[in-house]
């Protein structure tokens, strides 16, 4: 018999780990920060929302919803939605990976919206306007039959009651599902734009990040005055795209603002902080 005997520890009953709770709290942290895609910082999320969702670290503008573009651009109380009873419709029962019409209830849920645009009645410091916002979140703010019917009775109702309108651009183009119903949008929403402009009646384009396709090619490029936030990439095909039909290398900062800027294709570049102001000023002078 040993001088030592091992005492046995009293066994503690095993701690169930609570999965789902867990995956909640990795969610929860995870929120807190945000990844800027143009210098790779990791931010905290309310700094940057508290910076009207621009990087403090490289000045990037993060896209942003119609709800918060109404918030940061529009006096408080001062925006009425127009046109919410406009919905999309199927026209060539298109399927893909999935139906068109299940892609439409998917994305109604996710977003909460009916379709890529919201249109309104607006005031900027006191001064009356009528807007068109896309929303980039809705099957990446594509050009449908109810995006250019909207911005059509906008552009329509501003030569009515002789109010000047301003686009919000952020769009990957045309929408796909809808083939030429959505193609003749271009020429459609141009119309209208032609009709405003030739009453004297102010129309503003805001190109935002990402501005390509068929909405660069007709609305996003027509306004009296092209503004366009930093950095934010504009054209009609993508780089890489334009990269491999050519099969050469594109200069640097190729369809980003500056660029844009630099070969006299757009008026302006505005931050974000400071669009509200310089839409009033130009308004205050061209109305």
């Amino acid at each position: 018999m040993g001088f030592f005997s091992r005492k046995d520890k009293e066994k503690k009953p095993h701690k169930e780990i609570d999965i789902q709770r867990e995956l909640k709290k990795v969610e929860k942290d995870e929120s807190l920060w945000i990844k800027c895609s143009s210098c790779q910082e990791l931010l905290y999320r309310r700094e940057v929302e508290r910076n009207q969702h621009v990087c403090p670290k490289c000045l990037y503008h993060f896209p942003i919803n119609v709800d918060v573009r109404v918030e940061l651009t529009f006096d408080r109380g001062g925006f009425t939605e127009l046109y919410t009873d406009v919905e999309p419709v199927d026209f060539l029962k298109f399927k893909d990976t999935k139906p068109y019409k299940a892609r439409l209830v998917e994305t109604k849920e996710t977003t909460k919206r009916s379709d890529a645009m919201m249109c309104g009645r607006a005031v900027i410091n006191g001064l009356d306007v009528l807007t068109a916002i896309f929303d980039f979140n809705f099957m990446g703010g594509s050009l449908g039959s109810v995006v250019g019917e909207k911005i059509t009775r906008t552009l329509e109702q501003g030569a009515q009651d002789r109010l000047p309108v301003i686009l919000f651009c952020s769009s990957g183009g045309a929408r796909m599902q809808e083939g030429i119903m959505s193609l003749m949008q271009m020429s459609k929403v141009s119309g209208a734009i032609y009709n405003l402009k030739s009453q004297g009646i102010p129309y503003i384009t805001v190109l935002t990040d990402p501005t390509l396709g068929g909405v660069t090619a007709s609305m996003g490029m027509l306004g009296d005055v092209i503004i366009a936030e930093p950095k934010a990439m504009i054209g009609f095909a993508g780089p890489r795209v334009i990269k491999e039909t050519i099969k050469e290398e594109l200069p640097h900062g190729f369809q980003r603002a500056e660029y844009l800027l630099e070969h006299g294709m757009i008026d302006m570049i505005v931050s974000r902080k400071e669009l509200k102001k310089r839409l009033y000023t130009l308004l205050s002078h061209i109305t």
